[in-house]
């Protein structure tokens, strides 16, 4: 059934759709009506789960920790600062194998005070041991949150559904609402292999040695560096697995695609422009007004940020005459963060074979300023002919 609704909407009706049983969540702007959605859901009784309203960002993530811990499938979002202060249970939860998965709706960080869209939040976080996946559309969302409930349960590991703030958020847009029945057919009910059981009483997550040691039952248990090692191995497993989430989610659904990237006109193209999010669509206009002039443009979404899909975006762009990165985040000091993963990729992988494309990085939108199609479009053209500036180029800056 086709509708026509918000995108903070869409992530709502895909949470329900996934039968979550507890969700815990705090107000913040612009991920607000997301979780006013869902407590208007349970209060109708149209969910049955349990809606937990705190008084803080990092109590709402401890709520999820607790009850995921127990074995409930859980949710929260946020946004911004909110995402900042709950920076410790981050890490917690990705260190505790904790499935969750949270809503990132996009929005620049303080100080100063600003409520407008950039991807500084969640970039900020990508260390932290979470799979980030980013939405373009609306249709985008409602799916990603299903797929990324089967995917984080499959592999234990929390995920990170983002989406920019006010210009998906906010915005109305059609997109398919998938059928309970088939929701169910393609997400079983949550299963966790460990759980708090009070009748099976156990410690989770208790003070861990730097080395290896015995357990209470004599066993070999792994020290810190071990349990550490191991998430980094399964993330990046999790690459392999999110391509059997993919295909299992079109054989229900219908319609999927590239689990890791979103390309526009790229089969040809000389020249790609990169990007994270719903700027990669409004530069597929872009590529349309520079293709009318005869230059062989494509622009590629990096939908799977964390894991990097390093492989799959340097095979994606080997042999191209440049590669254009446009970011609405920074990795203060030095340049966007795609845009440092890009080129370790194509380095690590394309190295010594002469096909290996220089790389332009741009930053735009940053604390929500306008990104004008035209000024992207001058930027994108400038980029096919002239020389690759070492530095990041902003655009729109006015100083």
């Amino acid at each position: 059934m086709h509708i026509i609704e918000d995108g903070n909407a869409a992530a709502a009706l895909g949470v329900k759709l996934c039968r979550v049983s507890v969700i815990a969540a705090y107000p913040i702007t612009p991920q607000t009506p997301l979780t006013e959605k869902l407590s208007e859901y349970v209060e109708l009784g149209e969910m049955k789960a349990e809606y937990i309203p705190v008084e803080s960002e990092h109590s709402a993530l401890a709520v999820c920790i607790a009850a995921s811990s127990a074995g409930a499938r859980v949710f929260t979002a946020t946004s911004a600062n909110g995402l900042l202060y709950m920076h410790e249970q981050v890490q917690w939860a990705s260190g505790a194998r904790l499935p969750i998965v949270m809503c990132v709706v996009n929005r620049a960080v303080g100080a100063p005070w600003n409520v407008w869209n950039d991807q500084q939040d969640s970039i900020s976080q990508r260390d932290t041991g979470w799979i980030q996946i980013y939405c373009s559309d609306h249709q985008q969302i409602i799916d990603t949150v299903i797929k990324a409930y089967w995917l984080a349960e499959k592999v234990s590991i929390p995920i990170m559904v983002c989406y920019d703030g006010y210009i998906l958020s906010h915005t109305f847009m059609p997109f398919d609402l998938p059928d309970q029945e088939k929701v169910d057919a393609f997400l079983p009910p949550f299963q966790p292999e460990y759980f708090l059981n009070p009748d099976e009483p156990a410690n989770l997550n208790t003070v861990t040695l730097p080395d290896v040691r015995l357990d209470v039952r004599g066993e070999l248990a792994h020290g810190y560096m071990e349990i550490r090692y191991l998430l980094h191995e399964d993330l990046r497993k999790t690459l392999d697995i999110a391509a059997a989430a993919e295909k299992r989610f079109a054989d229900v659904f219908g319609r999927g695609g590239d689990p890791y990237l979103e390309p526009y006109r790229c089969d040809d193209a000389d020249y790609i422009a990169v990007g994270l999010g719903s700027i990669t669509y409004q530069l597929r206009v872009s590529v349309d007004a520079l293709r009318n002039e005869g230059i062989k443009v494509g622009v590629m979404g990096v939908r799977f940020y964390r894991p990097f899909p390093d492989q799959a975006v340097a095979m994606a762009l080997k042999g191209r005459k440049g590669v254009i990165v446009f970011e609405k985040a920074l990795s203060y000091g030095y340049e966007g963060a795609l845009a440092s993963d890009l080129k370790a990729a194509l380095y690590e992988h394309l190295a010594g074979t002469g096909s290996l494309p220089p790389v332009q990085n741009y930053i735009a939108g940053i604390g929500g300023r306008e990104i004008r199609t035209d000024e992207l479009t001058q930027a994108l053209k400038a980029a096919t002919q002239g020389r690759v500036s070492k530095e990041p180029t902003w655009i729109g800056l006015k100083l």
